[in-house]
């Protein structure tokens, strides 16, 4: 049967990379591509009219996806493969968004879902982050441990997991990345969010002594998008690929040596003292200074969290494709000059509220 594959989240950045890897793997995949209206002409110009691909214009948050009955229907003997990845991804979301787009979305995706009679795997993009504030090593076969969340951000993605989990019967596949930075070759990302903040605040810092934030001895978990992409499409594909699997970098440095290694590739120098966290994080609250050092609380939050993630069922899948994730010492230079020659650009630079 003739592959064709339907995507939700397009044209956010995993996505659109995730879509063209797709293509890469197999050029003989046809697609469907549910895009929130607003997107359309955006996707449109992505793929750039590839007559592999249809744009269906949809809602995950509606009933039957937005789609037409006809719609629909035509679809429950096609689709071979699904990828949901449309989500609200923002740390600072309020909870109503959060609930209705990733708790309600996934709910009306997983029952679009069960209707798909030609489905050989179903993939759902979660976030290593659903552990909430458990600290230590959190394993890919937990879920649920009573935690608690830093933000509305972690709680409905944790919610939304415990809906795809809870599946019977469907061949599922749910990704966990880490903290996803831009490609390790290149560099190149879509915003400068997540630890791109350490960088946008040390850019204040081209004159006179850096700063340290707190000790920050905690694990920063970071995975650039190539790895997540590759990794993705081959557990897509694997017959051990249905479960539940980390992509995470083994958080192998702690937030200050990366930190240090960003002030050194950025500005020539390391940070020579330190401010307490307490007193950044009190500074922090005044919106203007906040605002100026372009640094957000929520992100702050991730850097100073104790939790690594075991990713050991993940690797012992992958290592049969080749597929490991690369040292961020040896691509951090690669991240740092991409935000040097996109510094400025507006696009690319996150609202600190």
């Amino acid at each position: 049967m003739k592959k064709l594959i339907m995507v939700t989240g397009f044209p956010g950045f995993i996505c659109e990379r995730l879509y063209r890897g797709l293509i890469e793997d197999d050029p003989a995949t046809n697609f469907i591509l549910l895009v929130h209206p607003t997107q359309v002409e955006k996707a449109q110009h992505l793929t750039d009219k590839d007559e592999r691909v249809t744009i269906l214009p949809g809602d995950i948050t509606q009933e039957n996806l937005g789609m037409s009955e006809a719609d629909k229907i035509s679809l429950q003997d096609k689709v071979t493969h699904f990828f949901h990845l449309a989500a609200i991804y923002d740390l600072a979301v309020p909870q109503d968004l959060a609930y209705q787009v990733n708790v309600i979305g996934t709910q009306n995706v997983n029952r679009f879902v069960r209707t798909l009679r030609s489905l050989q795997r179903y993939v759902y993009f979660s976030t290593a982050y659903v552990s909430g504030t458990r600290t230590g090593r959190i394993l890919e076969g937990e879920l649920d441990k009573g935690q608690t969340f830093k933000n509305h951000y972690e709680e409905t993605k944790f919610e939304a997991e415990k809906r795809v989990a809870a599946m019977k019967g469907v061949p599922t596949t749910i990704i966990r990345p880490g903290v996803v930075v831009g490609d390790s070759k290149t560099g190149e990302t879509i915003k400068f969010d997540g630890p791109y903040f350490m960088l946008r605040f040390l850019d204040h810092f081209s004159f006179g002594p850096v700063p340290y934030i707190g000790k920050g001895d905690e694990p920063l978990d970071v995975v650039p998008i190539d790895f997540i992409i590759r990794a993705t499409i081959y557990l897509a594909k694997s017959e051990q690929g249905i479960g539940t699997f980390h992509l995470t970098g083994g958080a192998t440095y702690p937030s200050q040596e990366i930190y240090k290694i960003f002030s050194r590739e950025l500005l020539g120098k390391e940070p020579s003292f330190y401010c307490p966290l307490g007193i950044a994080q009190t500074l922090l609250k005044i919106g203007p200074l906040r605002r100026y050092l372009g640094l957000d609380p929520e992100a702050v939050a991730y850097v100073y969290h104790p939790s690594v993630y075991d990713s050991t069922q993940a690797s012992n899948v992958l290592k049969d494709g080749g597929i490991h994730c690369p040292d961020l010492i040896e691509y951090i230079p690669n991240m740092v000059r991409f935000f040097k020659e996109h510094r400025n650009d507006p696009a690319m630079r996150v609202q600190v509220r």
